[in-house]
């Protein structure tokens, strides 16, 4: 099993969504984010401390996937979120160790 997590812009949780029914994505964790990339966030020093500030508004989308679907889940998302524009996010896949159904038990690829 594969954690799939992308940042994209929030206009796009829609088509993303969307995108992710199609190749048979059922559940998803979607958080509200901020944060900044290598053209984001400006150093500003305030009252002799340098902090970051613009942090701009995204959406991460979490889902577990078995390994069979992890490029079927990345391409729907790459297609779909893109803009063509900076900021338009990222993609990271992470192994899964176990996956545990807290209603029923099941586990494993079942419990997703």
């Amino acid at each position: 099993m594969k954690k799939v997590e992308a940042i994209i812009k929030p206009f796009k949780l829609d088509e993303v969504k969307d995108a992710l029914a199609e190749v048979g994505i059922q559940g998803m964790t979607v958080t509200e984010v901020k944060g900044f990339g290598r053209t984001g966030g400006k150093k500003e020093v305030y009252r002799g401390s340098a902090y970051v500030v613009d942090f701009v508004p995204k959406v991460k989308i979490e889902i577990v996937v078995p390994d069979d679907m992890v490029n079927d889940v990345i391409d729907a998302i790459e297609k779909s979120a893109k803009t063509g524009r900076i900021g338009d996010g990222k993609i990271f896949v992470m192994p899964v160790e176990e996956a545990v159904r807290i209603r029923t038990g099941e586990r494993g690829e079942d419990a997703i």
